[in-house]
């Protein structure tokens, strides 16, 4: 049978081939953009199964207005991806004010408004699942990506939460976290412009290791994109999916520091507690 999906940020990336991915195989997309026109070869080929409607992920309001728009020319919509955002590269003394800004509402507040938009639509018609794209950078940190990993450690904390409140009502959620892939998104990245203090720190190696090239990127686009699928079809997918060798391998071994670190603790940690 086929689905209905919501998908942002469907111009590029992961977004656009998830959108070309689904229309292939039959199903039905309303698909959001920031610019007009960068679907129109999808919609000369698929006609009505595919609606695109314009939307800035910074103006709340406007999210709003799609969501309903979108609910009410579908009729039912099966699952909601939240996968509009970008990246911002730098040292955090770096960045601007205008960059912090900017990235905190597209990646965090953006997503936390489009779930806030859609949940009373998904109750209404009995429920539903959201895909809320992440990253590997939802549970790890690279230096200069510190921005980057407020926005999705953020919005992982958030969906965790919501996916409690919500489960009675028949709705659930995804949340994916790729490694690097072969996508554009290095491309689209907003850089800070550099200080000289950082060049000889972690932050000004990833600099350089992005600029030439060295920078790891294992993930593949296609595969990435057919398991997000596959998972979003399954009947009980995970709260957490990792995509790729490196999410999985720095995911891992993230997590493992952590439990033993907090396992170390664990005197000290009750020695806080009231006497009963």
């Amino acid at each position: 049978m086929s689905k209905t999906w919501f998908i942002t940020g469907t111009s590029t990336g992961l977004g656009r081939l998830l959108t070309e991915r689904l229309l292939e195989r039959g199903d039905r997309v309303v698909a959001t953009l920031r610019r007009a026109g960068a679907l129109d070869e999808l919609l000369a080929r698929h006609g009505e199964r595919l609606q695109v409607l314009t939307l800035d992920m910074t103006d709340t309001p406007a999210i709003r207005t799609v969501v309903a728009d979108a609910f009410a020319r579908a009729g039912h919509i099966d699952v909601a991806v939240s996968n509009a955002g970008y990246g911002l590269f730098g040292a955090a003394e770096e960045a601007s004010d205008a960059q912090i800004e900017r990235q905190i509402a597209t990646n965090l507040v953006g997503s936390i408004q489009f779930i806030r938009a859609v949940l009373p639509h998904l109750r209404a018609q009995g429920g539903g699942r959201i895909v809320q794209v992440s990253s590997e950078g939802g549970q790890i940190a690279y230096p200069g990506f510190g921005l980057y990993h407020a926005s999705k450690w953020g919005i992982e904390g958030f969906v965790e939460a919501v996916a409690q409140e919500v489960a009675s009502f028949g709705i659930d959620f995804l949340l994916v976290e790729p490694g690097p892939t072969g996508t554009r998104f290095a491309d689209g990245l907003d850089r800070t412009q550099p200080l000289p203090c950082y060049e000889d720190t972690p932050a000004g190696e990833v600099r350089r290791a992005l600029a030439s090239g060295a920078f790891a990127i294992k993930g593949d686009a296609g595969r990435t994109v057919d398991a997000m699928i596959a998972a979003a079809d399954s009947t009980a997918p995970p709260l957490r999916l990792a995509l790729g060798s490196t999410a999985y391998g720095n995911i891992a071994r993230e997590l493992s520091k952590r439990l033993a670190a907090v396992e170390a603790q664990r005197e000290l940690a009750y020695s806080a507690d009231r006497d009963a």
